[in-house]
């Protein structure tokens, strides 16, 4: 068992990493005096394999508990399902004291949180993620949002959990394409933050199947992708400076996924092809080398996510939707991008017409 602290300036929490921490999700919960009330949300696949495991364990612990089944897939991620939620939220008379707990992948972690972040003006929340995904990024650090038709999560609010509950064992029922999709996010680690990471993937004998990974190598990487979430977020809580690098491959990756109706590729693989863009933009400006270039797309391409843009995707409207990008500042985009294997920076330099031609050549 791994315990990672998030260091925060009020309400630090633990990031808890255990086979079987399913069974223990009421038992962590006591002492932290959460409030008997529970509203669990999830969706029907999580649900179906976890979802009695969770509720015996919350029962058995005393907590009051009901229950929200909202439909899988990022297209549901919207004001929509929030409204939906609310109205289970005040049929169950959850109060300020009570608790939402999120067991499921990113989506459904993002939606709970905005939830929690929102009704009553805040309430506790339990992460308790099951894909890859959700459980190396999406469910530390407190970003919780839903998207808007035209950008990813412009609508959102920073909520931090009171605990993230890690059971590395649910990897085994996780879709392929969604954990090849969570690879990405480590990859991401390897890039931005650790160097030793990025090595030991490259390492192994493969990365898009969880049977692929070397022995201790799954271990490594929850631990290892958690504690760079973790020390990242615990300098920069709410994204005022360091916590920028996070969106490494996202400001391009986002628009992949909003241009595509979120329904043609992952958010795992557009990051995938946004960590490709972003180190193809870094040598184009010079700041790393193709060398490198080479060693991520290696690891990219070990972890069977793809690597060129999707076919009939409009190269003009991507510029155009990078303009609603978040991280646009003085009407710059911002893009991180790398400088060397565990080191990236934040720059407004690219210009259109080198964006254009790396975007024109991963078409």
């Amino acid at each position: 068992m791994a315990s990672i602290t998030v260091q925060l300036p009020q309400k630090s929490y633990e990031i808890v990493i255990a086979p079987g921490n399913i069974d223990q999700l009421g038992p962590k919960m006591l002492p932290l005096n959460l409030g008997k009330k529970v509203l669990l949300i999830s969706n029907p696949e999580v649900f179906a394999h976890y979802g009695a495991r969770a509720i015996i364990s919350l029962q058995e612990a005393g907590f009051d508990f009901c229950h929200y089944i909202l439909p899988s897939g990022e297209e549901y991620k919207t004001p929509q399902t929030i409204h939906d939620i609310y109205n289970v939220a005040l049929a169950n008379r959850l109060e300020r004291s009570s608790t939402i707990v999120a067991l499921g992948g990113g989506v459904v972690g993002d939606i709970t949180g905005f939830v929690a972040a929102t009704w009553l003006r805040g309430l506790n929340v339990v992460q308790v993620p099951t894909s890859l995904l959700a459980m190396v990024d999406a469910a530390i650090g407190g970003k919780t949002g839903v998207n808007h038709p035209q950008g990813k999560n412009l609508i959102g609010a920073f909520h931090q959990p009171r605990l993230v509950l890690i059971d590395p064992e649910v990897l085994k029922t996780l879709a392929m394409r969604e954990f090849r999709g969570g690879m990405a996010e480590v990859i991401k680690y390897g890039v931005i933050w650790d160097a030793e990471l990025f090595a030991k993937m490259e390492n192994s004998q493969g990365l898009d199947e969880i049977d692929n990974l070397t022995p201790g190598l799954l271990e490594e990487i929850l631990i290892r992708s958690c504690q760079s979430k973790a020390n990242v977020v615990s300098q920069d809580e709410k994204e005022s400076g360091l916590r920028a690098i996070l969106n490494y491959g996202h400001t391009i990756g986002h628009a992949v996924e909003s241009l595509t109706g979120y329904t043609v590729v992952t958010h795992g693989e557009a990051v995938g092809i946004g960590m490709v863009a972003a180190s193809q933009l870094a040598v184009e400006l010079g700041m790393w080398d193709q060398q490198s270039d080479r060693r991520q797309l290696a690891l990219i391409e070990k972890a069977s996510l793809p690597t060129k843009l999707p076919s009939g995707l409009d190269i003009e409207k991507i510029l155009v939707s990078l303009q609603t990008d978040k991280k646009v500042k003085a009407g710059k985009v911002r893009f991180v991008l790398p400088t060397g294997v565990g080191v990236v920076t934040v720059t407004d330099k690219v210009t259109t017409n080198v964006l254009r031609g790396v975007l024109t050549g991963m078409s």
